[in-house]
This record gives C-alpha cells, sequence and structure tokens, in this order.
C-alpha cells in the first residue's frame, strides 16, 4: 500500500503523493527504513512512525495494529504553517495530507467516487437530478481536483477545469479523466457552451490561472451553473500558483523568497474567491470543496469570504448520519479480475441500493486502472461489516487470487474534525471538537485494525483538522474476519455516534434502529 502510494503520486521523486505537498514519508532514507522494517515485522510486533520516520518497533500481540502513524501533529498553540515549515526544513516532521501519510491512496478513483456523489446531490438539489445541459466552472487537477472533470462527466454535465500546470491536465486526458486539453480561454468557451446547449456531456481542462480565468469571465457575463474549486489553496505556499508565474517562475520564487510568494498566493486567492462571489450573486450554486480556499481569502481581507457553504452541509451530512462515507477496497496481488469479481459482489450483496449500482458500473465502464487495481463506494454501518467478511470469505475460498486491503479515505462519517470542512456548521456548534478523530483512531485499534494513523491538517491546511485513517487486511484467516467484523463496525459507528451525539435526528434514530448503545441517549 505504501508502494502503490508512489506509483499513483504526482511527485514521485519528491514522495509527495498529491495535495500540495502531501508526503507518504519523510524523506527516502526514512521511506527505505519503512520498507525494511514492515519487510522483518513479526505477527505479534507494531511499527510505530512519526511524521513519516520509522522510529521504533515494539512487542505487541497478533490483533494489534501492525503499524501506527502519526503525521504534522503540533501542539494547538504553535499549530500553523509558519511553525510547520520551520520544523520541516529542520527535518523533523512532515505533511500527510489524508490517505498520503496513511498509506491508503489508490489514485484519483479514490475522490472520484465521493465528488461523483456530491455533485450527484448537488444535481438533485438544484437540477431535477442531472447536471445535463448544466456548466460546471472549477479550479485544480491535481491529485483531488483531477477528479472533477469525470465526476462532472459522469452526472452528464460539462465542466470547465481551469489548472495552471498543463502537464496536470495531459495526465488526465492520458488517463480518460478529462476529454480535452484547451490553452485558449475563448476556445474553451466555445466549446463548453455549445456542450452545455446540446446536453452533451463534456470535460474540458484550461491551461490558466483562476485568478485570471475567473474574472475574466465574470467580465464577460458568463454564469456557470456550478462554481467550486479544488486547488491547493490550503497550502498558499507549497499548492497555489499566484496569477501573473508560470509553475517554473513560481518555484523559483517560492525557494528565493517564500514570503512575498505568500503574500501574492493570498492576493491571488482573494481575486479568485471574489470572482466565486460575483458568481454567487449572479444566480450561480456555488459551494467550497474543502480546500479552505473561504479561509485563506479572509486572511486576505474578503470579508464576505464565506457568503457561500461548504459541501459537506450542503449535500454530504444526511449521508455521515448513518455512517455512510468512502469504504475502499485494494487487490493487493495486482489481479484486476478479483477487483470485477468484488463488484458483482457489492451488487448481490446490496440489490437494492440503485445509486451504488450505478456507480459501480459507471466505474467498470469510465474508471482506469492506476496502480493496484481497486475500487471505492460509499457503504454504510452494517453494510462495510457484511462486505468486509464477504470479501474474506472469497480470499479463503479461492475465489480470489490473494489478500485484499480495505481502506477508506479520511473523509469520512466520524473520523475528521475539520470546522471549514467535514464539521462545518455542526447542529450543536460542536465544529471544532477534535477528540472524535482521535477517539476513531483509539478505538479502530483496540478493534484490531492493520494500520492506523492519525494527521493534522489535512485537505485544509496545518491547524484546520484533525482526522484518522485505517486499514485491515482481509487474508481469508479466522483472525482476519474477527478483525474485519469489529473494525468495520466500529469504525462507521464512530460516525453514526459523533452525528447523534451533535442531535442530528436522523442519526439518533438509526442508533437506535441498529442497537448502537449510546449512554447519553438511554
Amino acid at each position: 500500500m505504501l508502494e502503490n502510494n508512489l506509483e499513483n503520486a504526482e511527485k514521485p521523486d519528491q514522495l509527495i503523493i498529491y495535495g500540495g505537498t502531501g508526503k507518504a514519508a519523510r524523506n527516502w532514507e526514512a521511506f527505505h527504513r519503512i520498507v525494511d522494517s514492515l519487510m522483518s515485522l513479526r505477527d505479534d510486533e507494531t511499527l510505530i512512525v512519526q511524521s513519516g520516520k520509522p522510529v521504533a518497533v515494539f512487542k505487541t500481540h497478533r490483533d494489534a495494529p501492525r503499524v501506527l502513524i502519526a503525521n504534522a501533529h503540533l501542539v494547538p498553540k504553535w499549530s500553523n504553517w509558519e511553525t510547520f515549515h520551520e520544523l520541516e526544513a529542520l527535518g523533523l516532521t512532515m505533511y500527510g495530507q489524508m490517505t498520503a501519510g496513511g498509506w491508503s491512496y489508490i489514485g484519483s478513483q479514490g475522490i472520484v467516487q465521493g465528488t461523483y456523489e456530491t455533485f450527484a446531490a448537488c444535481a438533485r438539489k438544484h437540477f431535477g437530478g442531472s447536471l445535463k445541459g448544466r456548466l460546471v466552472l472549477t479550479g485544480g487537477m491535481g491529485g483531488m481536483g483531477g477528479a472533477q472533470p469525470l465526476a462532472v462527466k459522469m452526472n452528464e454535465g460539462v465542466c470547465l477545469d481551469v489548472e495552471v500546470e498543463e502537464a496536470r491536465i495531459r495526465r488526465r486526458v492520458a488517463n480518460k479523466y478529462c476529454d480535452r486539453l484547451v490553452s485558449d480561454l475563448d476556445e474553451a468557451l466555445e466549446m463548453a457552451l455549445a456542450a452545455k446547449s446540446a446536453g452533451t456531456a463534456l470535460s474540458i481542462g484550461l491551461v490558466g490561472n483562476c485568478a485570471e480565468v475567473h474574472p475574466e469571465l465574470v467580465r464577460r457575463g458568463i454564469r456557470p451553473d456550478v462554481v467550486t474549486d479544488q486547488t491547493s489553496a490550503h497550502d498558499p505556499l507549497g499548492g497555489y500558483i499566484p496569477k501573473g508565474l508560470t509553475v517554473e517562475s513560481a518555484a523559483e520564487l517560492r525557494t528565493r523568497d517564500p514570503q512575498e510568494y505568500l503574500q501574492r498566493s493570498r492576493e491571488s486567492i482573494a481575486i479568485h474567491v471574489r470572482a466565486m462571489l460575483d458568481f454567487l450573486r449572479a444566480g450561480s450554486v456555488v459551494f467550497d470543496y474543502g480546500n479552505n480556499i473561504r479561509g485563506q481569502a479572509q486572511e486576505a481581507g474578503v470579508a464576505d469570504a464565506f457568503a457561500f457553504q461548504g459541501f459537506v452541509p450542503l449535500y454530504i451530512r444526511p449521508l455521515f448520519a448513518e455512517g455512510r462515507g468512502p469504504f475502499r477496497w485494494v487487490a493487493v496481488t495486482g489481479d484486476s479480475n478479483d477487483i470485477i469479481k468484488t463488484d458483482s459482489v457489492v451488487l448481490r450483496e446490496f440489490p437494492k441500493d440503485e445509486t451504488l449500482a450505478r456507480w459501480i458500473r459507471l466505474a467498470e465502464k469510465f474508471l482506469p486502472w492506476e496502480g493496484l487495481p481497486a475500487r471505492v463506494c460509499w457503504l454504510g454501518y452494517g453494510e462495510r461489516a457484511q462486505f468486509g467478511r464477504a470479501i474474506n470469505r472469497m480470499v479463503a475460498s479461492g475465489e480470489l487470487s490473494g489478500p485484499i486491503v480495505i481502506t477508506r479515505d479520511h473523509l469520512d462519517a466520524g473520523s475528521v474534525a475539520s470546522p471549514y470542512r467535514e464539521t462545518e456548521g455542526m447542529r450543536d456548534r460542536s465544529d471544532a471538537i477534535a477528540d472524535w478523530p482521535i477517539l476513531n483512531a483509539l478505538l479502530n485499534t483496540a478493534a484490531g485494525a492493520d494500520l492506523v494513523a492519525v494527521h493534522n491538517g489535512g485537505g485544509v491546511g496545518i491547524g484546520y483538522s484533525t482526522h484518522a485513517g485505517a486499514l485491515v487486511v482481509c487474508d481469508g484467516t479466522e483472525d482476519a474476519d474477527r478483525r474485519i467484523g469489529r473494525v468495520l463496525t466500529t469504525d462507521p459507528g464512530m460516525g453514526v455516534v459523533r452525528h447523534a451525539d451533535a442531535g442530528y435526528p436522523e442519526a439518533v434514530r438509526f442508533a437506535k434502529d441498529h442497537d448502537i448503545r449510546m449512554p447519553s441517549l438511554e
């Protein structure tokens, strides 16, 4: 799984997987020491990894995690990008993003499915269930944003995705996540508006800077139906490129004068968000897609940056209330037939879930394999354990060629505290309470997950979130079956509990209907 991160990395030579500077290991020496430790690790030992560096192996027991990871944690008073960069320069920490530092990144499919679900929910809420004949304007085509063009197309819409780095668009076109690469705004608009008028699904990657393109679209009176963004605005130094700079000149300025770079970056983010606010006032559906662009813009002086909401309170929270979230599985043998077989099992196990069935059919049609063959779909409490055990039985019987790893995004029902994203606008005002992801990690450790990771800052930047990930291996054994049953119950169960505790009626009902014992509700 660690090596698969690199197989899907944006900058594998630098160990950067996605999301600006999200890394899998602190440096190459640490990477090789991690690999050596894993190769010699016994079944009753646990490897401890501190911000991408292996620091110890302890004798534990067979049901304990094989790996425990903590990334980028700073004492709260010092939990900011400036202090982080100082400590990173000293070689003491690294930014793990979410699945990058938790060894669970599976390429763009991991975010395609969540993005598909989000745009589908947006279409249901605003456009009668489809984006057909609708234009979606967005930015960013990196490890996260690169999923947007395909997700919009899968929802029958037209996507215009603005990305400053042409190589990123070329990569998305090559792997069929995007249809067209265009360098001229007029040409891109002609294509997009023609497809919108014809009701044809189309995705366009436009080489450009959002802080330049978006204001020009406002000036021309173009009103997209939907506007969002997935540039790496959460990291204004390492992830966002100011207007007027090429990728190369940005890299030079970032090294030569980081303070000047930060100032110019935040100025551009402010322009970018002001254009999004102009679209909002013109009648577009505008939402923050979890990259903290509103927070950065507010710091840069945009007083009404939070006039538009984030995607979780708008579209995702009702799913979280049922412990539903991005469930992933990976064929570690590399045999893609194993994933196709498990696709059939998903359809068999949950025959009444038409949204799930439609996703599986679309995934098989549109999504290429990236690195190890993998699949992702949104499953809830009860469903995850049911499906996980079914996979383990298939491994045991020899129906699958070898082990399957089950994991998930850190963006899940009960694994993250992020006031500008997953926990924005909580019913009981508990947005910033970070106990929940820590409890999630502790509980998954007790339940016997094979890997547990806890990170600071993923998705929105250092100091703005705490989140946890988990991984279990289906190797066909009875021991694995017990661990799978426990972990795939406790993990989504924490999502139900977190939302029930916050007073969401649907979560309270769900907890009672599924016999999740909550003393606070008894």
